[in-house]
């Protein structure tokens, strides 16, 4: 499976918002690399992890996905 990057625009007021999406990526199979910006409102996640596989898991956290899509 061909790796990918995917930007997400997630509604994001605290610490502990961007900490609970930090803690899902950390142990989600397929996530090779994340950044989480609280400041910019963006999670940009690298791996082989389906786009929709993503989403439902970010989604999971409770934050508000905004946006998403593909980059590479």
């Amino acid at each position: 499976m061909s790796e990918h990057t995917y930007k997400f625009n997630v509604k994001m007021t605290c610490t502990g918002c961007s900490g609970a999406i930090d803690r899902v990526l950390k142990k989600t199979d397929g996530v090779s690399e994340y950044d989480i910006s609280l400041e910019k409102q963006e999670v940009v996640v690298k791996g082989t992890i389906p786009y929709d596989d993503l989403h439902a898991k970010i989604a999971k956290t409770g934050k508000q996905i905004i946006s998403g899509e593909t980059v590479a």
